[in-house]
């Protein structure tokens, strides 16, 4: 019951606290209103607490409020924010992926594992922040240099260059940037052949559709078709997690346990 008085109490004196907002003595007049209701002075003076954590909450959170929206600002946060978004996105991202893969191809103990999952979901995380920083910095810098002070391709383009550059292109690329780089391009070569069949001029429109309705299942079977070739005879060309997943899925074809192994079962040397 007193646990619940005391919460009471507090809401009410939030309460006034809010009511009295706009009066100028707010001191006196809140530890006049506590005596004249029979609280006591004491409690007046808590309230007058109260009324300053509140105000300075308040005054804080308006505070920050006009920085965030200061036009002077918006540049500045727009680098803070991409990199917060992209550290965000790629922890998001990789964690999952990173659980499955090494819990179900490496081994170790449990401890390492973990290690290697929470090793791998930084690197992520923190190259894709950097990436963004990278980014919008350069963009950023562009197009204040540029005579018109406004954004154009080549800018984009460039800053793309430079981010990419360094953070995904120079020294030795761990299998974590090797895998984003892949993943990136592609998206990129998907795009692009869509863009060229959209773009191109002079193909009659019948045509056109034709090689958009039939593009696809000719990419899907040459990406197969490809992919097993190099597993089966230059499986050293892979990506190391790409590679580990085929052998997974096609080795064990070739072989089976003691208790399922026909009489005359020859195991094949496609390892």
């Amino acid at each position: 019951m007193d646990r619940i008085s005391s919460q009471s109490t507090l809401v009410g004196d939030v309460a006034l606290v809010k009511i009295f907002e706009g009066v100028k003595d707010k001191k006196r007049l809140i530890l006049s209103t506590h005596s004249a209701l029979g609280h006591g002075w004491d409690q007046g003076a808590r309230c007058q607490s109260t009324y300053y954590k509140v105000h300075l909450a308040d005054s804080g959170q308006k505070n920050v409020e006009s920085l965030v929206l200061d036009p002077q600002l918006a540049d500045l946060f727009a680098i803070v924010k991409g990199a917060r978004n992209g550290f965000t996105y790629g922890a998001k991202i990789r964690f999952p992926h990173a659980l499955v893969m090494v819990f179900l191809f490496r081994s170790g103990t449990l401890r390492e594992k973990l290690k290697l999952v929470l090793r791998a979901t930084f690197q992520h995380a923190r190259n894709l922040a950097t990436f963004a920083t990278i980014y919008k910095t350069a963009l950023l810098f562009l197009r204040k240099a540029s005579p018109e002070g406004k954004e154009s391709s080549p800018h984009t383009f460039l800053a793309g260059l430079v981010g990419g550059y360094m953070v995904f292109g120079r020294g030795i690329q761990s299998s974590v940037n090797q895998q984003i780089v892949i993943y990136v391009f592609a998206r990129v070569v998907l795009a692009l052949a869509r863009l060229s069949v959209q773009e191109a001029g002079g193909i009659p429109r019948e045509f056109r559709e034709r090689v958009t309705n039939n593009a696809w299942p000719v990419f899907a079977a040459l990406s197969w078709a490809s992919v097993m070739w190099l597993y089966r005879w230059q499986p050293e060309t892979l990506q190391p997690s790409l590679k580990s997943s085929m052998k997974y899925m096609y080795a064990p074809a070739h072989s089976f346990p003691p208790f399922l192994t026909p009489a005359r079962h020859t195991r094949s040397s496609w390892t």
